[in-house]
């Protein structure tokens, strides 16, 4: 189809060009008395009569396309979840539908929300924060109303005390929190999605000194970790672990060192950790300026990356684990360190089609007419639905889907509990209503 696009593009331009020269020809010859008025005035309403009708070639030709994937897309539902289901259109490009299948002769209600980005472009996938802060939680409606966003589910999991993402979380190319056991990760690129392990590549560099950076605005995990805590963790760093001491650094200067939290700069850290490997990584009593001079060496500066390193990626939300890869039912909960969440319970999952299609399922559980289901029953559902890459989000009592702004699953907790994040669709330069009826 692009090349037939492109023939068409170009046909378009050569009448253009066509009807550039005929009419520098034309004045031409009128000015050598060849041509009359009439006669100019004929050529000039062919060349018009021309340039209408392929523009209404072309119109016609970009509608067919539309057309035609749509058809295609459509089969695709059906294959996919049934002939009979009834797809309720949300956007252009945006369906939902309901399903009740059985599993071992017991009942599941699973809410689906598709999106063909090929039939609408304008259609954003995000992850969608409570508030400003990390330490923030709310409830899925309140968020989706805050991104103007007209269909979501809750997204990673969380500290259920403060809201504190636990695992990856990067938003606008932004790294929020780090990840957590290499657990499976959801990317949104520039040219589509992305789904694997991810764990943290980061570093300090200062006075040509290397210090590994274990974590980034998470929990500690060992009383030997490197962690760093940014301003959108708090006004205030956590307590200090025991013989552990906090350096705070603002535009890569140290600006204060104390064995208890302290405030976190707006621009810049904290590096939380053993005294020892800190103390070692900012002496500067060896440091030689004349051997690096006009270098950034006298700069703290903390570089940040990921396993793998993907291009071009715009938003990453932790979960876990995986589900489906590579087309394959594989399901890594131990490895991703999930032992408690294995047993039937409500969940919410990601994936995506071969195709680019973008699947978000919740399904219910805890109750007679829903069940919830295991995760190995959950990889075969996202699998069945065309998966060639899915993975388990938060579930739970979190489990909950909103689409223009009402609830379209039964959460275990009537009303849903208050999550740290979504994931969310929203509409590039459209401000989203809510029918309130």
């Amino acid at each position: 189809m692009n090349v037939l696009l492109v023939e068409d593009s170009t046909t378009f331009k050569k009448i253009a060009v066509r009807s550039v020269i005929l009419f520098f020809v034309t004045v031409i010859f009128l000015g050598d008395g060849l041509y009359s008025s009439s006669s100019v005035n004929a050529i000039k309403a062919d060349v018009n009569t021309s340039y209408e009708q392929q523009h209404k070639n072309t119109q016609n030709y970009m509608a067919s396309i539309e057309q035609t994937a749509q058809k295609l897309w459509t089969i695709s539902l059906q294959n996919r979840y049934g002939q009979n289901v009834c797809f309720n259109k949300i956007k252009n490009g945006v369906i939902h539908t309901k399903l009740l299948k059985y599993i071992g002769g017991k009942p599941l209600k699973i809410n689906i929300i598709e999106v063909n980005p090929l039939l609408n472009p304008d259609i954003k996938i995000i992850p969608a924060m409570a508030g400003d802060k990390l330490a923030k939680k709310s409830n899925i409606l309140n968020i989706s109303k805050q991104y103007n966003s007209f269909a979501a589910v809750n997204g990673s999991y969380f500290k259920p005390k403060t809201g504190v993402p636990l695992g990856i979380l990067m938003i606008d190319k932004q790294l929020l929190t780090g990840p957590l056991y290499n657990r499976a990760a959801f990317a949104i690129t520039d040219d589509g999605f992305k789904m694997d392990r991810v764990s943290l590549n980061a570093n300090l560099y200062y006075m040509n000194k290397q210090l590994k950076v274990d974590n980034i605005n998470q929990p500690r995990t060992l009383c030997t970790d490197v962690l760093i805590y940014t301003e959108i963790w708090g006004e205030l760093s956590p307590a200090t672990p025991k013989y552990g001491i906090q350096v705070s650094i603002s535009n890569g200067e140290i600006i204060k060192k104390s064995n208890s939290s302290v405030e976190i700069p707006k621009n810049g850290f904290v590096i939380i950790g053993p005294k020892s490997k800190i103390e070692e990584f900012i002496n500067n009593k060896n440091y030689d300026k004349k051997s690096f001079k006009n270098t950034n060496y006298e700069k703290i500066i903390l570089d940040i990356k990921t396993k793998p390193q993907w291009e071009n990626v715009n938003h990453i939300i932790g979960g876990g684990p995986f589900l489906v890869k590579e087309g394959n039912i594989y399901v890594d909960y131990i490895e991703e360190k999930f032992k408690p969440i294995a047993g039937r319970n409500p969940r919410t999952a990601i994936g995506f089609t071969k195709e680019g299609y973008f699947i978000m399922v919740t399904i219910d559980g805890r109750e007679e007419k829903s069940v919830g289901a295991g995760l190995y029953e959950l990889a075969k559902i996202m699998k069945s639905f065309g998966c060639e890459y899915a993975m388990n989000l938060d579930g739970g009592s979190s489990s909950t889907m909103q689409i223009n702004g009402k609830i379209v699953n039964n959460p275990s907790t009537k009303g849903a509990i208050a999550v740290s994040n979504a994931l969310a669709l929203t509409v590039s330069q459209e401000k989203i209503t809510y029918n309130d009826n």
